[in-house]
């Protein structure tokens, strides 16, 4: 059973720190504490800040000697309450936050070294230094940290082309609940030796163990990019464009991002330095990316081959093709924007979902109509990553509505929507991860023999039940 923290355990924590990186006071503590959701308040009596693997693992060892409650954070941008303490008060916060080194840039062997607390904008700085990709990207970048993108198995708009976070990870030190250290930070792309651990960690969202530092897997950078802004009638038309797009660019089809109408008005009204891209409105919209190994010649002429043949078939209605790189970042703003114009608008209740390809305009048909009857006048804002099948569908207030009273009707609008999901198979958390805010939902999709060895995995890394308590499971 977890104990709180004594003050005599909480000077021996400081010992390990040190005074300064052991913060206490409520107006330092803050920002470790909320989540910018501002659904999950949490208290702490302490937010210790290590320095190294080592520190924290005599955190961990101290911790599970005691029997008290340590809660991971990298960035604090996730979304479901994963990374934040509980009210009572008793849950202590290690932040990766000063745990920032790029170790090592290996060009040839197109692998980065880096530790959990990097920002992920300087980790794919530090890729471009050397010429080389590293893919993922997310509307937070500038402020997440590589080992929550890790520990959530972060997704974002390069999915299409280069997979999850798990599949950019190549090995992970990891620090166990007992304090123990697995080196596991391999480089190797094949290497067969028995069960994968490094997996376990990723998207385990700090319940197995805290990861300290990865080695991440890097991609030749582009020579060339093209990208357009497309007006389209709905989302069939955007999976017909979509499926031409693949036929025709193959592997180099980087970005394909699906946006409503409401969502430009929201980013326009909202958005710094956003502007519509096109003369007139748009049912919808898809943000698309070609990149080139050759050259942005090369990607253009890829564009608007499949521009002019979706014109000709009737699938667009117009598109604005970026002629600068400044132009493809403006693009690319009103994507990444999306998300926070909404808050303007009053409550939104959130669902980070995915189906199948080919259903997405089928589920968008039947979740929007579902919504809108279950309360009239809410302003369903679907958008996301429609070639990899995730949709955030997000539903903003009616205009003019009780914000608390709208969100007190979250579980009840969640449970709708996720019962359109499962009848398309799909997940009710595509990439965001479980955290709190869905772990009572988990039991419900994965099933008694699935929680069973979730719960064993728990047990056996984490027997003391210190690491994240109340997180997904």
């Amino acid at each position: 059973m977890l104990q709180p923290p004594s003050p005599a355990l909480l000077a021996r924590f400081v010992a390990i720190v040190g005074p300064a990186h052991a913060l206490t006071e409520a107006h330092a503590t803050e920002p470790y504490r909320t989540e910018q959701r501002e659904r999950f308040p949490g208290a702490t009596p302490m937010v210790l800040r290590p320095g190294s693997a080592h520190e924290v693992s005599q955190i961990l060892a101290l911790a599970n000697e005691a029997r008290v409650a340590i809660v991971p954070q990298s960035g604090n941008t996730g979304l479901v309450g994963g990374q934040v303490p509980d009210k009572s008060g008793n849950e202590i916060v290690l932040s990766l936050d000063r745990m920032t080194k790029i170790r090592a840039v290996d060009a040839e062997g197109y692998t980065l070294t880096v530790e959990a607390g990097a920002i992920l904008a300087d980790v794919q700085a530090a890729a471009e230094h050397a010429d080389r990709l590293f893919p993922l990207s997310l509307g937070a970048e500038g402020s997440c940290r590589i080992g929550g993108n890790i520990s959530s198995n972060a997704g974002g708009t390069a999915v299409l082309a280069y997979g999850n976070t798990r599949e950019l990870v190549l090995g992970v030190e990891v620090v166990l609940a007992d304090g123990r250290i697995w080196e596991g930070m391999g480089s190797l792309r094949k290497d067969n030796t028995g069960y994968d651990l490094k997996q376990l960690f990723i998207g385990g969202e700090g319940t197995l163990g805290i990861v300290t530092a990865a080695v991440l897997k890097l991609f030749p950078r582009p020579k060339g990019q093209a990208v357009a802004f497309v007006a389209i009638a709905d989302p069939a038309a955007a999976l017909s464009l979509f499926n031409l797009a693949r036929d025709r660019a193959g592997h180099d089809l980087t970005g394909f991002e699906l946006m409503p109408r409401i969502g430009m008005e929201f980013v326009v009204k909202h958005l710094s330095g956003a502007r519509d891209p096109l003369a007139a409105p748009s049912p919808w919209y898809v943000l698309m990316e070609i990149s080139s190994g050759h050259s942005d010649e090369a990607a253009s002429a890829t564009l608007e081959d499949i521009l002019a043949t979706a014109f000709e078939a009737g699938v667009v209605a117009d598109a604005a093709i970026a002629q600068s790189l400044a132009d493809r970042k403006a693009f690319w703003h009103i994507r990444h924007g999306m998300s926070e114009v909404q808050k303007p608008e009053g409550g939104s209740i959130k669902h980070d979902v995915s189906v199948p390809v080919a259903q997405v305009p089928a589920f968008l048909t039947e979740a929007v109509a579902a919504v809108e009857a279950f309360i009239p006048g809410c302003r369903p804002v679907p958008f996301g990553h429609l070639g990899d099948g995730n949709i955030h569908f997000n539903v903003s207030q009616p205009i003019g509505a009780d914000k608390e009273s709208y969100l007190a009707r979250w579980e009840e609008m969640n449970a709708l929507v996720h019962g359109i999901v499962g009848r398309y198979h799909g997940s009710i958390s595509a990439e965001h991860g479980i955290g709190r805010l869905k772990r009572d939902l988990l039991p419900g999709v994965k099933g008694e023999v699935a929680m069973s060895l979730m719960r064993g995995i728990k047990a056996a890394f984490d027997p003391n039940g210190i690491l994240n308590p109340g997180k997904v499971l």
